[in-house]
């Protein structure tokens, strides 16, 4: 108490609500200027990092510790010379995840002569997502995080607003698809080329089955070692053999990543590796791969990149920037607005965040004979399409950014109204000019003078840059909240996401919606580039998904959602549609919040389990309706078939009493064996078809692999706390309740255990019978012992394979869960002849997709 205060924030927004917030609950006025004359001081991180010169953007690897000081510009050294003398101080760096990324360095060496100040680092990103780097220096500006919740944490005890996260998604306009249609047919040219078999020295085809398959067949390599060197090209060349391009790799197994046409990254990959190891080292002396050179060189640009010595690099990306900033998401912008205009009405207050204020695409003189710059994408273009629209004008659209106030001129009357209430000096000096207004205001002042101006409802549309209301902006009232951004960072996309997480006093039952729009064009390689950026996004971000579960990634806004590849466009009206009747029904996105179970705050890993159905697997595999029985319970024969077994017996030996009594030579001993053996036959051919009744679902291979895990010491718990739960879709999902790694392990043992085996380290069979005929040996045999007539073969998981004993563990829960069974080493005689035979064969017909969901 009574020691001086620096707070740092990233922008001036930021800045002006910490100087706000001071003088609401403060007894002394908050300061903004380096001379620290003020109690409280608020600043920018900018207000220190001032350097002298560009000596830093060119200086080699991390400066020095102190180095930072030296170069410091007079004003900055001035700063740190005050903080200096405050001796006792406070020192508040708020977002300190940029210290990260562009102060870090320069704030530690401040501190180092600072001895006596206490600093308090804030921030939404979590440290999961740091660098080592990043980290270290975290612990030595910091120490230990105090301090940290997820975000459904935060909800559930009514920190943050119910929310769901929701994705609109597009096509190109028929402009921008006719041009990418053009770039396309460039490329598609080339790969037509590419699969001639003239074109190079060494075709391509060729250089892949060379590269990838033939030493996979003579065994001088494995499919694992290339995935341990190369993991980035091991899963191209999956998806080039998905699409027929080259012949699976010996011991290689399609997922459900690699099931997807190739990308523009995927052939970028795979060209690389043929460029670099085959054609250029020939090109100097062979014409025909000099030609292949000079073709490739020509066409990488039309998928965004470029062949340069050091091979093929980024380029302009002109195919990714025509779908990132489409016309066709600011049409959408505008049917969300509409829609939210419909269901909150003068309670709607929607905040749409973009790169850039206005936007040049780069394609334009390709898209339109205007040499004019186009303003699609851009903050700018998505006012002028709200001004367009009739919901959109109800809204009262306003934009902000860092440099400009602008909007329909009886909006920003009104905004300058509202100003002259807290300072009518600053309003009188304020004048719409051109759609803007103009005049000696800051982008701070603006920003919060806008801010209490779309809280009240004087426009219910705000419209910014990600620089200016990305982070720190403080607006509870943001109902909905519409990313146009091509931020992927977690932290930026963290801090876009806050701003709509926020609770509102004035309104308790708030629940945010925040929208993503995705651009995707089918007819190129480069097409499905947003959807990936949108992938990005989702990464490590838990939302409610449509069944009630809080879900990471893609899948958590729609089940159908994979990450590897976008819903095809002719899915897009009816994602759309599905999005939109989420986005009408608040309530039960807040009900769905409030029905979520006392929680444990841990992530756990969840198999979903989908069957094939070009194979048509049975349906039984997926059955958990009759419970996790042990196989030794449930081989028993009924009591009914037992009765219905013995009865011939019976009758035989009362038949034999009968007849010896009539006939004095007969031999009753005969009868009597005769009618045991009818009895027996009967007996093991009921045995024999309770046997093949014994189904053996996937619940039951997954509670002999959490007995497996546990017995071995893998993970905490078994079978007993397995979670099998039937999904709407038809689908099953399961998962351990356990730690997060000890469930990942499960997850990833249960996924290897069902998928075709491709390199394994042990194996393990299990029996399926058939229904019984009437060999009468075999029914005999039955009564006696039951086997089954067939074996199918699972690969041991690996994390369970790796020592005999663990093996072990797991083959003495395998047969008291599945049956009987026989493990083989794979590299035994007898096991190389199994794995040769099997390697590929799908064991259950299903795909297995792990997610990650919070509990």
């Amino acid at each position: 108490v009574g020691k001086p205060a620096v707070v740092f924030s990233p922008n001036t927004a930021v800045q002006e609500q910490w100087a706000d917030t001071w003088n609401l609950y403060g007894d002394t006025t908050a300061g903004r200027t380096r001379d620290l004359t003020a109690h409280f001081t608020s600043l920018t991180y900018q207000s220190l990092a001032v350097f002298e010169g560009d000596d830093d953007a060119d200086s080699d690897g991390p400066p020095a510790r102190g180095e930072t000081l030296e170069r410091l510009h007079p004003n900055g050294r001035a700063l740190v010379e005050a903080l200096r003398n405050q001796g006792d101080i406070t020192i508040v760096l708020d977002e300190c995840h940029h210290l990260l990324e562009v102060w870090g360095t320069l704030l530690r060496d401040v501190l180092d002569q600072l001895p006596d100040a206490r600093v308090l680092g804030l921030t939404a990103t979590p440290p999961t997502v740091m660098t080592r780097s990043q980290a270290k220096l975290t612990q030595e500006l910091f120490g230990e995080v105090l301090y940290e919740a997820r975000i459904p944490a935060l909800v559930k005890e009514g920190t943050l607003a119910p929310y769901a996260q929701l994705a609109w998604v597009v096509a190109p306009t028929p402009d921008e698809a006719a041009w990418l249609g053009e770039q396309s047919e460039r490329f598609t040219e080339l790969t037509s080329d590419l699969f001639a078999p003239d074109f190079g020295t060494t075709p391509l085809p060729m250089w892949l089955t060379q590269r990838f398959v033939d030493p996979l067949t003579s065994g001088t390599t494995s499919w694992t070692e290339i995935v341990h060197r190369t993991p980035e090209l091991a899963e191209a060349v999956l998806r080039f053999a998905h699409a027929g391009l080259v012949a699976l790799p010996p011991g290689a197994t399609l997922h459900e990543q690699h099931r997807h046409p190739p990308s523009a990254e995927d052939w970028i990959e795979v060209l690389d590796d043929w460029l670099e190891h085959c054609v250029q080292p020939s090109a100097e002396t062979h014409p025909t791969d000099a030609h292949v050179l000079e073709a490739v060189r020509r066409t990488l640009p039309s998928i965004g990149y470029v062949l340069t010595r050091r091979g093929i690099r980024s380029g302009p990306g002109t195919v990714d920037r025509v779908t990132a900033r489409s016309a066709a998401k600011q049409q959408a912008v505008v049917t969300i607005c509409a829609d939210e205009q419909r269901a909150l009405g003068e309670e709607a207050r929607i905040v749409v965040l973009c790169d850039h204020e206005q936007a040049t695409a780069t394609s334009h003189r390709r898209l339109t004979d205007d040499s004019a710059p186009d303003p699609a994408g851009s903050a700018r273009g998505v006012l002028t399409a709200l001004l367009g629209d009739d919901a959109g004008t109800t809204l009262a659209p306003l934009l902000v950014t860092g440099r400009t106030v602008a909007g329909d001129d009886a909006t920003l009357d009104a905004l300058i109204a509202s100003v002259a209430v807290s300072d009518p000096d600053l309003a009188a000096s304020l004048r719409v000019i051109d759609g803007t207004i103009t005049g000696p205001w800051t982008s701070g002042q603006w920003v919060r003078h806008a801010t209490a101006f779309f809280t009240s409802g004087g426009c219910r549309a705000l419209i910014g840059t990600r620089g200016l209301l990305g982070e720190g902006w403080d607006a509870p009232s943001i109902s909905t909240l519409i990313d146009l951004t091509t931020a992927t960072t977690q932290t930026s996309v963290v801090q876009i996401r806050g701003r709509a997480l926020r609770i509102d006093p004035a309104a308790p039952d708030k629940v945010a919606l925040i929208w993503t729009v995705v651009c995707v064009f089918e007819g190129h390689p480069a097409g499905g580039n947003d959807w990936d950026r949108f992938v990005r996004k989702q990464r490590g971000f838990f939302t409610m998904d449509e069944t009630g579960q809080v879900v990471d990634g893609v899948a958590g806004i729609d089940s159908a959602f994979s990450p590897f590849a976008p819903p095809p466009t002719a899915d897009n009206d009816a994602i759309d549609a599905r999005m939109t009747v989420r986005a009408e029904d608040r309530d039960t996105v807040r009900d769905a919040w409030l029905r979520v179970p006392a929680y444990a705050d841990v992530v756990r890993h969840v198999v979903r389990v989908i069957p094939d159905p070009s194979t048509h697997a049975p349906a039984e595999v997926l059955d958990d309706k009759a419970g996790l029985v042990p196989y030794d319970t449930r081989i028993a024969v009924p009591a009914s078939a037992h009765v219905a077994a013995t009865a011939p017996v019976i009758a035989g030996l009362v038949l034999a009493v009968i007849l010896g009594t009539a006939l004095a030579n007969a031999a009753p001993a005969l009868l009597v064996l005769v009618g045991a053996g009818i009895g027996a036959y009967l007996l093991g051919r009921a045995r024999l078809r309770a046997l093949s009744r014994q189904r053996v679902t996937l619940p039951l291979v997954a509670a002999a692999i959490a007995d497996g895990l546990k017995e071995s010491g893998r993970t905490h718990d078994g079978s007993e706390a397995l979670d099998v739960t039937p999904r709407p879709d038809g689908s099953l999902a399961i998962t351990l309740r356990t730690d997060e790694a000890g469930s990942a392990l499960f997850a990833q043992a249960f996924d290897e255990a069902t998928s075709p085996m491709t390199q394994p380290r042990y194996v393990i069979s299990r029996g399926v019978t058939t229904a019984p005929g009437l060999a009468i040996g075999r029914c005999l045999a039955a009564a006696v012992r039951p086997r089954a007539d067939l074996e199918v073969w699972h690969t041991v998981p690996s994390a369970l394979a790796d020592r005999a004993d663990h093996v072990a563990a797991f083959a003495a829960a395998w047969r008291r869960w599945v049956g009987p069974a026989r493990t083989l080493y794979a590299h035994s005689p007898e096991g190389t002849g199994v794995v040769a035979v099997t390697t590929g064969q799908d064991p259950f017909s299903v795909t297995c997709l792990i997610r990650s969901v919070w509990q």
